[in-house]
């Protein structure tokens, strides 16, 4: 196991070095999405302004906990896009073309390849601009931070990264047994659309339901804000760890089975 870990610590190095070098080579692909992620974000900022300047208070949450929100949800996003997006993103179109059979026949998992191969330096300033927001909402808040809470706030944040990883994955996965998920793709992007404007706290009965159960988008910066407020019961906690194991066993499962029952374009 350990022997293992280093190994993919290993690849995992040499494929951002190379990611690096490729995006040097041409600068507009370095610097561009600095200026084009950055854009997006003050669009964001703006239409997020705009929907809550008249509104005092979103559940039990009033504008501090709820730009905290947006900025814990913007973070989580723009890790995900600074990561391993834009590699699982073209996951269905590698199973497609038969382009997944070069990463089959390679001597490391063809998923952790994929996940950081096309690490996307210039969602960086999204990291930035969203910790900053994050600040914001803190300090209009009035929320009294003690070192418990960052740690605590920090490991949630990087267990629901693990749960964003795990939903893009399994999206795309499908792939392997449908002709196009595009109809999915739209319900995980109004999912997403909707769970970043409000938090998991408002949700009830069937909305609950899906948005806790079924695509869990509703507890990606619900349970970090939570923590971070001092709000998150032992019960809900117990919950998002188990929801994330499950959704990662899923992970596992789906992109094996997908694997075996792939069928290279080419035969």
């Amino acid at each position: 196991m350990i022997n293992r870990i280093k190994k993919n610590s290993r690849v995992i190095r040499v494929l951002i070095g190379l990611r690096f070098q490729n995006l040097m080579m041409i600068r507009l692909g370095f610097f561009g999405p600095f200026f084009v992620d950055g854009s997006l974000f003050l669009i964001q900022l703006v239409v997020f302004q705009t929907i809550y300047t008249e509104v005092d208070r979103i559940g039990t949450w009033e504008s501090g906990e709820m730009i905290l929100y947006i900025g814990t949800f913007s973070m989580l996003n723009a890790i995900n896009m600074l990561i391993y997006f834009f590699g699982v993103i073209g996951i269905p179109d590698k199973i497609k073309s038969g382009e997944m059979d070069l990463y089959l026949t390679k001597p490391i998992s063809p998923l952790l390849r994929l996940s950081f191969e096309k690490i996307n330096l210039g969602s960086f300033p999204l990291v930035i601009m969203s910790a900053f927001i994050i600040v914001y909402g803190i300090s209009l808040g009035n929320i009294q931070l003690t070192v418990e809470k960052i740690v605590v706030y920090i490991f949630w944040m990087l267990i629901m990264s693990i749960l964003y990883y795990d939903l893009i994955v399994i999206i795309r996965s499908i792939s392997f047994f449908v002709i196009s998920n595009s109809n999915i793709t739209r319900v995980e992007e109004a999912g997403l659309e909707l769970c970043m404007q409000l938090p998991g706290i408002v949700f009830y009965g069937v909305y609950k339901f899906i948005f806790y159960c079924v695509l869990p988008y509703g507890i990606l910066a619900t349970i970090p804000v939570q923590s971070l407020l001092g709000e998150l019961k032992v019960i809900n906690a117990i919950y998002g760890i188990m929801v994330v194991a499950v959704f990662t066993v899923i992970t596992c499962v789906i992109w094996k089975r997908g694997i075996r029952h792939y069928n290279s374009a080419s035969s």
